[in-house]
């Protein structure tokens, strides 16, 4: 049975577990069944899932988990993935139909309520459109669109059609990330002054994905769905026109983190990157961008970097810095990690609540107030004691679901997704233009 409780034995007392445990209810992860038992009630959501590629084969370890979810139908352009997900579908208990095209499966399938689409970025606008002009609602990934303009027709749609649409920015609906923004940050204001922000995801260097030779598309299949090879079609995300490189594969959610949680968009961008590693590709395989943010206190400046580089790189994690603490997240817990400044006030009390763990002893800390002025002092460091142990996908699905069942709301709309994808796209823009791009609150909104 999966689980997503919270783990009593890390908390220093049973108001902490109370305090943590009301905020992680309201993270609306309904309930769960057996892997592999899928149920057959009346009021089951029958969804589709729309691109099994790596992405799509995530987001259905996810979906076969959740109870009262019903995937009835996959679709694929590539036999070799469409019969793969369809095999592994009926292995646990699913009779899905397969379709190559999804004009075919929405013509065909009547019973649908939903769909996930996990296709590659440029066909997502297309897509998503039909589907929401058909009456289904929808949970896309990341990004919206290769385009700005694919985007902005994706809100337009879900707001004609009064049908949702997720964006699958999934730290949104993590129990974790979701405690430390309205705990730690909102409530207890535990950074002070926030005055800067840090993200990476650098990856090591890595082959292009190949395919097996008995399995290869014909050259006008490929060409009818917009790829010129087979190598274009399995590295779609290093193509423009195709994709966004870099910066949407991997930074799409990591800089949806800065404005989710400094509440606000840039006011401007600066990057510099380039095509340095891998020739054979047309998107930057390196990127750093500075984005400025007006907060009310003054600007803060938030620093992302993707780089091709070791695997010693330091891992993949958003940090939110102040003058009195710092908060580094990441879907790891392991690199997560919270850090008091000497100046800070006392953190005894969000202790007390379980809001926070500290991970050194008393003495340890008390010494911290000690260090030479003309010293940097060793910082406290502490914890969040919010566990749960899901799949990073499946909170973020359970939500659409319940939104759909009228039971929560959306925790990333298309409408506030697309503030986050916009300035993805203007740092994409910023590279070769070599110069600072200043943004306005009304040309972010969709």
């Amino acid at each position: 049975m999966v689980k997503s409780n919270l783990t009593r034995r890390d908390f220093l007392g049973a108001s902490a577990v109370a305090g943590a445990g009301l905020l992680l209810a309201s993270c609306s992860p309904g309930a769960r069944s057996e892997a592999g038992t899928p149920g057959k009630a009346a009021d089951d959501i029958h969804v589709a899932l729309i691109g099994y590629g790596a992405e799509g084969a995530v987001l259905m370890d996810s979906l076969i988990k959740i109870q009262g979810v019903r995937i009835t139908a996959i679709c694929d352009i590539w036999n070799y993935h469409r019969n793969e997900g369809q095999r592994l579908l009926k292995a646990y208990g699913f009779e899905a139909n397969a379709y190559e095209n999804f004009e075919d499966l929405l013509a065909k399938e009547k019973d649908l309520q939903a769909v996930v689409v996990a296709t590659p970025d440029f066909w997502h606008a297309p897509i998503t459109n039909a589907c929401l002009k058909a009456g289904l609602h929808v949970y896309c990934e990341k990004m919206m669109s290769n385009t700005i303009e694919g985007a902005r027709s994706m809100v337009e749609t879900m707001r004609s059609t009064g049908r949702l649409l997720q964006i699958g920015h999934q730290r949104r609906s993590n129990p974790r990330y979701l405690f430390a923004k309205q705990r730690l940050l909102d409530d207890a204001r535990l950074c002070g002054r926030v005055t800067a922000a840090q993200a990476q995801w650098n990856r090591a260097v890595s082959e292009d994905f190949g395919w097996p030779k008995k399995f290869i598309m014909p050259a006008d299949q490929l060409a009818r769905y917009g790829y010129k090879d087979m190598h274009q079609f399995r590295n779609w995300r290093w193509f423009k026109g195709l994709g966004g490189g870099p910066l949407s594969d991997l930074g799409a959610h990591q800089i949806d983190v800065f404005n989710w949680w400094l509440d606000m968009t840039p006011k401007s961008v600066m990057a510099s990157g380039g095509v340095d590693y891998y020739k054979t590709h047309e998107w930057y395989d390196n990127a750093m961008v500075i984005y400025e943010y007006p907060l009310p206190l003054g600007t803060a400046r938030a620093f992302y970097q993707v780089q091709t580089t070791t695997s010693a790189g330091g891992g993949y994690f958003e940090m939110f810095m102040g003058d009195e603490g710092t908060i580094k997240m990441s879907e790891d817990p392991s690199i997560c990690a919270i850090y008091r400044e000497a100046r800070a006030p006392s953190w005894d009390a969000l202790v007390q609540k379980g809001y926070i763990r500290a991970k050194i002893s008393a003495a340890e800390a008390a010494d911290v107030v000690k260090v030479d002025v003309r010293e940097t002092a060793p910082l406290a460091e502490y914890e969040i004691p919010v566990f749960f142990n899901k799949p990073p996908h499946m909170p973020h699905l359970e939500n659409f679901f319940n939104a759909i069942r009228g039971t929560a709301k959306l925790n990333c709309p298309g409408d506030e997704a697309f503030k986050s994808e916009y300035v993805i796209h203007k740092a994409n823009e910023a590279i070769p233009l070599g110069h600072r791009l200043d943004l306005t609150p009304q040309e972010v909104l969709a």
